[in-house]
């Protein structure tokens, strides 16, 4: 005679859990393919450095992903762009102060 399961017969139901963080449905219908495959792209020209321009192109997968409710919504900060807002501003502001010697 086998015993199957836990001594006694006893059947014990586990009760399902939801996804971790980052789980999200897969784009079936190919909404955010294009900006996808612009990424890939450029993480390839880039010998897999995810250059700022890489990261650009990534933000904005995300972007689509979350207007079209295939991931829930969430600040990019969160998902890890801060600096990447940090960079563009301090160029910006490197830019103005460059301007403004040629100008004097």
């Amino acid at each position: 005679m086998s015993t199957f399961g836990s001594p006694g017969g006893a059947q014990r139901f586990s009760k399902p859990t939801p996804p971790e963080r980052g789980s999200f449905p897969l784009d079936h219908d190919a909404e955010c393919q294009a900006v996808m495959k612009q990424y890939l792209r450029c993480i390839r020209a880039h010998k897999g450095v995810n250059d700022d321009e890489c990261r650009t192109l990534s933000q904005g997968y995300l972007q689509c992903r979350m207007e079209r409710n295939l991931m829930a919504p969430d600040s990019m900060k969160n998902l890890g762009f801060q600096d990447l807002e940090k960079a563009r501003l301090a160029k910006m502001s490197k830019t103005d102060g460059e301007v403004e010697e040629k100008k004097g």
